[in-house]
């Protein structure tokens, strides 16, 4: 099990397994919201404590509805809007792997997906290569 927590501690979310891997995207939702993100079933994610929310303004049918804590204001994570799940189901929630302590995720690849260049299709182009967390230059 991975735990995780905003700055204050407020927030507390619990993994049951370690991410497979962690984007750091550069579109302006992730780049501004201070995230990289990892993604899990809901059923593997557990949050716990008061959060805000919030879904872009600037997108017609927004997908993913992002969580801060309510009270220091850390990026928490993301799930899916009601618009999303019925389309897709209930498939996914991210969780902003920033709140984990860095000992925790050696091993991992960061990957750099190119948002905003994202034409919305299936696949996302790279800014970087990707690393592997522990084995490269420290986590920024």
């Amino acid at each position: 099990m991975l735990k995780l927590t905003c700055l204050c501690g407020q927030v507390r979310i619990q993994l049951t397994k370690r991410p497979d891997f962690i984007n750091e995207c550069n579109c302006t939702l992730c780049s501004k919201s201070g995230a990289r993100w990892s993604y899990f079933h809901p059923s593997e994610v557990s949050v716990n404590g008061a959060t805000g929310e919030y879904s872009r303004e600037d997108k017609d049918d927004p997908a993913a509805q992002i969580h801060f804590c309510d009270r220091c204001g850390s990026t928490t994570h993301f799930t899916l809007t009601e618009s999303a799940i019925s389309k897709f189901g209930n498939v996914q929630t991210g969780v902003n792997m920033l709140l984990a302590d860095e000992s925790d995720l050696t091993g991992i690849e960061l990957r750099y997906p190119d948002g905003r260049a994202w034409s919305g299709g299936a696949n996302f182009g790279y800014v970087q290569e990707a690393r592997v967390i522990g084995e490269s230059a420290p986590w920024p």
